[in-house]
């Protein structure tokens, strides 16, 4: 029980209520609380700082958290261009530390390590991470770092009036580049527990993204044409029509989910899109993972497809029948039109009388 001049402990910090112990007579004694190690320690190395800032931005941008006002925009600008020159400089030192200086002629080892230097600007990092590290920017790409770096400058320095619709817009258009740059060209060249840590970090940031209207859009709009090429249902993860099936497995373009087994075809069955499926056993296959009613992205309007999640098999509902006898699907034309209807070929050889079968 806490004295009247103790106070509750918070989290990370020691009791105020003395340890007991017990001494070697079996008694208690207590002892009085050690003191901390030292202060509280900040581990923000690059890539976790960028994705912070990040968790920051989606935390101000949420629409269903809160109608997004002035001042949640501002936030977002302004976190936004700090994970832009994080980011793109933590892929820099990956190359090399020199890049991260305003002159890399000027470079040395020892004001790096100490922190000592003035590094180099967002479009200065683009120039290099295009020419030197060989990463494809598009120029609509950089235009929109550099309309937020404008954009941050104006609000730190001098205030901003602006539409805000447009600001969001632009917003949009850089949080989509770089949960591209993250997933393609961070994330895969961590390793060990700072891959671990950034992972965990990132998921608080995909979970977010969800609910922001502009990046949604602006993202959904640059993965157009290679979802336009492949077989694409709705993602159990972020419930964006943008996972790529394959057979056994699917990632999704959105956010970056993937599965590399036929589970793929239980969460599926728990998306929207999915409601009135109907699982059956694959006639290809033989496992359990044809889905009747699934929608897919090129033929919305008419969820009557149907799809095995095993091996990739996909049908339109009047190509295949339910087979009276064995309740499978099969074939319409693998039917004796007038003699077995909606029969299987196994199930009519087995009504078949002994003797019959043969010219």
């Amino acid at each position: 029980m806490l004295t009247p001049h103790q106070g509750p402990a918070r989290t990370g910090e020691p009791s105020d209520t003395p340890d007991q112990k017990e001494d070697a007579a079996g008694g208690r004694r207590y002892v009085p609380p050690g003191r901390p190690s030292g202060p509280p320690q900040m581990d923000f190395p690059p890539v976790r700082n960028g994705i912070d800032y990040l968790a920051s931005v989606v935390e101000h941008l949420d629409e269903n958290a809160s109608a997004v006002g002035p001042r949640d925009l501002k936030y977002a600008v302004l976190h936004l261009q700090a994970a832009v020159e994080v980011l793109l400089k933590a892929r820099l030192l990956r190359e090399h530390w020199s890049l991260v200086f305003k002159d890399p002629g000027t470079a040395t080892r020892a004001a790096f390590e100490k922190g000592d230097f003035e590094s180099c600007g967002t479009s200065a990092a683009v120039r290099r991470l295009q020419d030197v590290v060989g990463i494809a920017i598009d120029k609509k790409e950089a235009d929109a770092l550099d309309a937020l770096s404008k954009d941050r400058n104006a609000l730190q320095h001098y205030g901003l009036t602006h539409n805000a619709h447009a600001v969001e817009a632009r917003a949009g258009r850089v949080l989509d580049f770089l949960m591209r740059f993250l997933q393609e060209e961070l994330l895969p060249l961590l390793e060990g527990p700072e891959r671990e840590r950034a992972t965990q970090d990132m998921a608080t940031v995909v979970e977010g993204v969800r609910n922001i209207s502009s990046y949604v859009k602006r993202r959904l709009d640059r993965l157009r044409g290679e979802l336009s090429r492949s077989q694409v249902v709705m993602c159990p993860a972020c419930e964006q029509r943008a996972l790529v099936v394959v057979p056994a497995g699917g990632r999704c373009r959105f956010c970056d989910q993937a599965w590399h087994d036929a589970s793929l075809v239980f969460d599926y069955l728990g998306t929207p899109d999915a409601r009135n499926a109907v699982t059956r056993v694959c006639l290809h296959c033989h496992v359990l993972s044809l889905v009747e009613g699934v929608v897919f992205a090129d033929s919305p309007q008419v969820p009557d497809a149907l799809y095995c999640f095993c091996c990739g098999a996909r049908h339109a509902s009047h190509e295949l029948v339910l087979c009276s006898g064995c309740t499978r699907q099969w074939f319409l034309e693998a039917e004796d039109e007038g003699t077995a209807p909606h029969l299987c070929p196994d199930c009519r050889e087995q009504m078949e009388p002994e003797g019959a079968a043969g010219p």
